[in-house]
């Protein structure tokens, strides 16, 4: 029987995929878009790690979410100085969320709130994606855009406390397998990582319709 990381990953695969391949992630990716609809990415990226990094103190003691609350993770700081260097010191104030964007943090605050074990779903898809693929972009927005290497512009994406992120993600994949949770309960949490995966293509196509290419 395949342990629960395995079925989780196996599970959204698909959608993983998806999401990686959307059309405004390849022309990111691809150098045929410019800088500003890189910084209003991490803008939108600022409003879901708002929502997931606002309760993890609370859920720090959670028997469910509480292991995976892991502060080498967080994000939102790096976020800011990314934004201070992308948008300048008055960030704050041009700060908007696309619908798309609003319903994701919307999603990610209310399990926070209410459903430990779905925030679990959307912690694994957000962090231990930016610890793989994301290290695609930092590369990719350093060539394309000149900033230093994981340096400011692209501080979101450097796990600095992270020394070996292949040992981190196999830690984490045991943490997964030893979730308490019973069958129906982890048959929710992955429904959940689709429903996540689901979210995030969504804050993409709704991004691609606001940088389309010129034809």
């Amino acid at each position: 029987m395949d342990s629960f990381s395995a079925l989780i990953r196996t599970a959204s695969h698909e959608q993983h995929v998806e999401a990686e391949t959307s059309t405004f992630m390849s022309d990111l990716l691809g150098g045929r878009l410019g800088v500003d609809a890189y910084a209003r990415y991490t803008e939108q990226l600022w409003f879901v790690y708002e929502a997931l990094e606002a309760e993890a103190e609370r859920l720090a003691s959670d028997p469910v979410a509480g292991p995976f609350v892991r502060p080498e993770l967080f994000r939102l700081a790096a976020l800011e100085r990314d934004l201070t260097h992308l948008r300048g010191t008055e960030w704050r104030a041009g700060l908007s969320a696309l619908p798309a964007t609003r319903a994701y943090a919307d999603r990610v605050a209310e399990c926070a709130r209410a459903w430990p074990a779905g925030y679990i779903a959307h912690h694994y898809t957000r962090y231990l994606g930016d610890l793989s693929g994301g290290q695609i972009i930092r590369d990719r927005a350093e060539k394309t855009w000149g900033f230093a290497r994981k340096g400011d512009g692209v501080r979101f994406y450097v796990f600095e406390e992270i020394a070996n992120p292949a040992a981190f993600k196999r830690s984490y994949r045991e943490l997964l397998d030893e979730v308490r949770a019973d069958d129906l309960e982890k048959q929710r949490i992955v429904a959940e990582c689709k429903r996540a995966f689901a979210l995030n293509t969504g804050v993409f196509r709704a991004l691609g319709e606001e940088f389309p290419l010129s034809a």
